[in-house]
């Protein structure tokens, strides 16, 4: 059965009957009494006589009965129509919603209604009125504590729309930040889930969250274990201690090895903790948080994106991704230089670098005929988009290039002459893309390379004569 089927059309006469009798839901063809009869059931199923419970049944989850299923699911799909979804609204139906949610033991309509929610919070109007109710934001964030990967799904998916909405995003992130124990709930699912759909949306909360708010950010890398919620203090000592990066570390593995291409979300979240001391040394402070950090985003950036192989237009998908695991390893090595992980991955790293900087190069040249048909003015945004993302990638490569360069040996710079990452052709690369503004950086790296090989500094100054030696 399809988890969310369309609802079947209606017949010409049940048509014509229901536009005659004003039944229609705004301009769809959807019938007011065939919704307010679904309706009346959920209300049914949640009434105290229906929700008492034995102490043999109680915590057992109970199954949705299929012929309501497929009701329930109808209502899901025509959701996404706006005038579906402002007549669930006047109809009171989120107090429904909410209702199912507080009392419900069928993960199944817990999963659907929620899912309902998240289709009406896409419409502004609705997205406010939902965001206001305090108590159902209540139920809203505990359905974080469900076990059941679907509605955890959907419940991140309805937070992501709320907190993408700026009129209530701040409403949210306060209301997340009354309840610490929410972070303990995300880290664990982002440690222990195998569903990469549920482990991307849960990213996206979490790199919104800490885009918005720096102030919870901070909170979230500085918290241990919190109790869930309403659960008694003296219980919080069972419960394990979730620290964010490898928890997040956890979870862009597991995306990597299933959706790689999802992996963007969490190598930003990487990045947005190294903005902040906390969160650098959330990542360098434990050594085997910092060697797992490193070696993760050392193997993509060397081994995955950005390939030798690949067409210099890949960049144009790899950019932001690029820019992050950079801005991270950069972070990393100003930090824990001294580490003995981060010996010999120097002549690699130059050769990924000076790889993307020659294909931000190749990516930035402007086509002399363009016969796009396409605006002037949508081909303009979209090029200063593009142009806005490859400089940021230059940026971060250049620093982190020049960072790598002073670091350099006499001996590590044989060592890259002797098997070609520091060829001819990438040095001049990398000086063309460092000068003006590494100039200290280049001339120190020319008298290593005097040091080593005369004839090819001397060769490689030709072309920058204003970095000959002064003797």
């Amino acid at each position: 059965m399809d988890r969310n089927p369309s609802p079947p059309p209606p017949s010409r006469e049940d048509e014509d009957a229901e536009v005659a009798g004003g039944d229609c839901i705004g301009s769809t063809v959807y019938s007011k009494h065939w919704l307010f009869g679904v309706l009346s059931g959920l209300i049914q199923i949640v009434t105290p006589e229906n929700t008492k419970s034995t102490s043999e049944d109680e915590g057992q989850q109970m199954e949705l009965d299929e012929e309501m299923e497929n009701e329930i699911c109808k209502v899901w799909d025509m959701s996404m129509d706006e005038d579906v979804a402002l007549f669930l609204q006047e109809f009171n139906a989120p107090d429904i919603f909410m209702g199912v949610l507080a009392k419900s033991k069928c993960p199944r309509l817990r999963e659907i209604c929620v899912g309902i929610l998240g289709n009406m919070a896409c419409f502004q109007e609705i997205c406010v009125s939902i965001s206001s109710d305090k108590n159902l934001g209540q139920v809203l964030l505990r359905c974080l504590y469900d076990s059941d990967p679907p509605t955890l799904l959907e419940t991140s998916r309805l937070l992501l729309t709320c907190l993408s909405q700026t009129e209530v995003a701040s409403v949210w992130v306060e209301r997340i930040r009354e309840y610490p124990a929410i972070c303990d709930s995300i880290c664990f699912i982002m440690s222990s889930s195998t569903n990469v759909d549920l482990l991307v949306k849960v990213g996206e909360v979490v790199d919104k969250l800490f885009d918005l708010d720096e102030k919870l950010m901070l909170e979230w890398i500085r918290n241990g274990a919190a109790p869930p919620l309403d659960q008694p203090q003296g219980d919080s000592e069972e419960q394990p201690v979730y620290k964010i990066v490898p928890c997040v570390l956890e979870a862009a593995k597991q995306v990597r090895s299933e959706n790689p291409e999802a992996l963007d979300v969490y190598m930003h979240i990487l990045q947005l903790l190294t903005t902040v001391d906390d969160g650098i040394q959330a990542i360098v402070q434990c050594p085997d948080t910092g060697k797992d950090t490193w070696n993760l985003l050392f193997d993509l950036v060397c081994h995955e994106f950005c390939q030798s192989d690949d067409p210099p237009i890949i960049l144009q998908e790899q950019k932001t991704v690029l820019a992050s695991m950079f801005s991270v390893l950069s972070a990393i090595y100003a930090s824990q230089a001294e580490q003995e992980y981060l010996k010999e991955k120097d002549l690699p790293l130059i050769d990924s670098l000076i790889r993307v900087l020659k294909n931000v190069e190749h990516c930035q040249k402007k086509p002399e005929n363009s016969t796009e048909s396409i605006t002037e003015e949508t081909q303009k945004s979209d090029l200063t988009q593009d142009d806005f993302h490859l400089k940021i990638l230059k940026d971060i490569s250049c620093e982190f290039l020049s960072n790598i360069l002073q670091a350099l040996t006499k001996e590590t710079v044989a060592q890259g002459l002797k098997e070609g990452q520091l060829s001819k052709q990438k040095c001049s690369c990398a000086f063309q893309n460092l000068l003006p503004f590494y100039n200290p950086v280049v001339e120190d790296f020319i008298k290593i390379l005097h040091e080593v090989d005369k004839a090819f500094a001397d060769d490689l100054e030709e072309s920058f004569p204003s970095l000959k030696v002064q003797t």
